[in-house]
């Protein structure tokens, strides 16, 4: 687990699994095979995997392997080409990421735009710039499925009312 650089590790997701039955995203920069080894060791439901850190044979060859293990393939795009190698790799859970790696800017019109390209019956995940309950209104109304938030709930003094001020 990337600690250095992103926080976390093992001793805090062993506490949080610990503590509740709820679904777990093993969310690391996934490059080995072993690394889904060590998800599926961790107890995750499900493991993301970065389109644009992975080969077209690599993303095929960790959707194979995660959705064995028993876990979700969680399949994150950025951009229209990234997101015809997930569908092409059989992606049935594909998360949009809104930030653009070259500048950084996130725009949630990312989401809107690239699930026009996702196959019938996939689950969509608009993920990053998300702030408001407007947004997550929108995001919802255009058929997203859910959302992954963290920057922005991660600034808030009380997380609790952050959560509950974007559900509302």
């Amino acid at each position: 687990m990337d600690a250095n650089y992103f926080g976390g590790g093992e001793e805090q997701w062993n506490a949080v699994r610990a503590a509740t039955k709820l679904p777990m995203l093993y969310k690391e920069f996934v490059i080995d095979p072993r690394q889904i080894f060590h998800a599926e060791a961790l107890g995750a439901s499900a493991v993301l995997l970065i389109v644009a850190a992975l080969d077209d044979a690599e993303l095929k060859k960790f959707i194979r392997l995660t959705e064995a293990s028993g876990m979700t393939p969680l399949v994150e795009v950025h951009t229209e080409e990234e997101m015809k190698s997930a569908v092409a790799a059989g992606a049935q859970c594909i998360g949009i990421n809104n930030r653009n790696l070259k500048t950084f800017e996130t725009k949630l019109e990312t989401t809107l735009q690239l699930r026009e390209l996702a196959p019938k019956g996939c689950t969509l995940i608009s993920e990053s710039g998300i702030r408001t309950a407007d947004d997550v209104k929108m995001l919802r109304e255009a058929g997203i499925h859910a959302i992954l938030v963290g920057e922005s709930l991660l600034r808030q003094p009380d997380l609790a009312a952050a959560v509950q001020t974007l559900m509302r």
